[in-house]
């Protein structure tokens, strides 16, 4: 891909619209059902390589690069809410009471979603696999715990991501 921002403008408003949707609908940890159906949905609509659910709410995509072997990275996002009332008055504030993205894992799932589309269109440039965990239950400090005992880890070089309450992945 030659031009990232130009690639990255064209997908902007879509993301952000993905992001509001998430914000006005959060889910508690290890209740991400909405969620993890919607990033799932959106991988497919990508046509990502490989979408694996190893638990329930959480899932993973894996890019396989084309230029040869290389290194397994991992990038990670947390997707569950807190338990907060919203009081921002926003038109796509948290319909659920009591619970809300005070957290940012709204935004992690939007980011990640477009790292995700602009690495699809990048395989030929890539060695080895880019491995997206989308996390449960980062917040109550389980989701890591849960997520490693899947094998997420497996064969994983590196790993990159936001650090929140459980940061072991």
């Amino acid at each position: 891909m030659s031009d990232i921002r130009s690639f990255v403008d064209t997908i902007f408003d879509e993301l952000v619209s993905i992001r509001r949707d998430i914000h006005a609908h959060p889910e508690l940890g290890m209740h991400e059902v909405r969620t993890s159906a919607l990033i799932r949905s959106e991988l497919e609509k990508m046509g990502v390589d490989e979408i694996r659910q190893p638990l329930p709410t959480a899932v993973v995509a894996l890019i396989h690069g084309k230029k040869g072997p290389g290194k397994c990275v991992a990038l990670r996002a947390d997707i569950d809410a807190l338990p907060v009332h919203e009081e921002t008055g926003l038109p796509f504030a948290s319909e659920t009471e009591g619970i809300m993205h005070a957290c940012g894992h709204d935004c992690h799932i939007a980011m990640m979603l477009g790292t995700l589309q602009i690495l699809r269109h990048m395989t030929d440039d890539i060695h080895g696999e880019v491995r997206i965990v989308f996390q449960p239950s980062e917040e109550n400090g389980q989701g890591a715990k849960l997520m490693i005992g899947t094998g997420v880890l497996d064969g994983v070089d590196q790993v990159a991501g936001g650090l929140g309450v459980d940061a072991v992945i």
